[in-house]
């Protein structure tokens, strides 16, 4: 049907009308009638986040590192949102219990996580979480990155990682090394060093930094733990720092190598600290709050605050936290497997 004309009596001249051309001008004038009450509606949709204050769940006791953290962007969120955030601390279960509360929460970005390296650690460990660390949650931002480096006794008579590999081939078993505990980032990173070179270590699990009385005595040959929880320790000349597993020397400690310099380029592993949203999350609420935490951690007072903690202030696009969620979470389980590691 190609048109309709109208009768003779109501028009001068016959002209067709196109169905078609007549819906369009019709939805176009009803659009041009409708719009300046669209678009205050539709901008009220796009600045509605955050209705209310953000909770950033904190999976550890008030305190520690991680803790001072999330206190920090909680602080800087409410400095720069009227809703203002807040840090729920939710300990237990190797951070597990925390993190759960989060994969389970609305994802309309009121409630974050702050998570660290035990994030991809658990998931190697335990079989059993309630969760998945891979699709339960979407990124934000790496926020802070801390250096782990290999510590020995100074009873232990080597001054090289070279040399201690050395011993320990000739006295298999023999030397000991401490952790935190089981399936610990210390203890893995340290099982990944054993599986690297082939060497044979007997662990002896401490359920705190207790193990630093016993390394400092000599009763424990070598530990592997960040730098700046060690660092008073090796100024006073009680441990010996032989070489960090950071890509670049520290700072702090320029004169020691890096694993690669001393002859072992797969061992780089960093402490990380990350904050993550629920799965489901949006693009938009995902780049905004991407975009505040770059912020703050452009900030000189809050670079100080992290240098102060021996932390490395990180930041950029949330794929820089998933690429390194992605590694951790294919490489652990290979060293839990080789060790036949088991959660406490």
């Amino acid at each position: 049907m190609s048109g309709v004309v109208l009768p003779h009596n109501l028009r001068s001249n016959p002209v067709p009308l196109n169905t078609g051309d007549l819906m369009r001008k019709l939805l176009t004038a009803l659009l041009c009638l409708l719009s300046p009450l669209l678009v205050p509606a539709l901008a009220q949709a796009q600045t509605s986040y955050p209705s209310r204050p953000i909770s950033v769940i904190v999976p550890f006791s008030p305190g520690t590192g991680i803790d001072i953290l999330g206190r920090v962007i909680a602080q800087k969120l409410s400095e720069r949102w009227t809703t203002g955030a807040v840090v729920d601390n939710k300990p237990g279960a190797s951070s597990n219990i925390g993190t759960e509360i989060v994969a389970k929460a609305a994802a309309d970005g009121h409630t974050l996580l702050m998570t660290a390296t035990t994030f991809a650690t658990n998931a190697a460990v335990n079989k059993n979480l309630r969760y998945d660390p891979a699709r339960s949650f979407v990124p934000i931002s790496l926020v802070a990155t801390g250096t782990m480096a290999f510590f020995a006794s100074t009873n232990t008579p080597v001054s090289t990682v070279q040399e201690f590999v050395t011993l320990a081939k000739a006295k298999p078993a023999t030397l000991h090394y401490a952790s935190s505990g089981n399936g610990t980032p210390q203890h893995l990173a340290m099982e990944l060093f054993k599986l690297d070179t082939g060497i044979d270590l007997t662990h002896v699990p401490y359920k705190s930094t207790g193990f630093l009385s016993d390394v400092v005595g000599g009763r424990v040959s070598a530990v592997i733990m960040p730098i700046h929880t060690a660092a008073p320790y090796v100024h006073g000349g009680k441990m010996k720092m032989l070489a960090v597993m950071s890509a670049e020397r520290s700072p702090v400690f320029p004169s020691v190598p890096t694993f690669a310099e001393a002859g072992f380029p797969n061992l780089q592993v960093d402490v990380w600290y990350g904050l993550l949203a629920p799965a489901g999350t949006s693009a938009e609420i995902t780049a905004r709050l991407n975009a505040e935490v770059n912020a703050m951690l452009a900030l000189a007072e809050v670079r100080e605050l992290l240098g102060k903690q021996g932390l490395n202030p990180m930041g950029g696009a949330p794929a820089r936290l998933a690429d390194i969620i992605k590694l951790d979470l294919e490489r652990w389980p290979r060293v839990v497997a080789s060790a036949g590691i088991k959660s406490d």
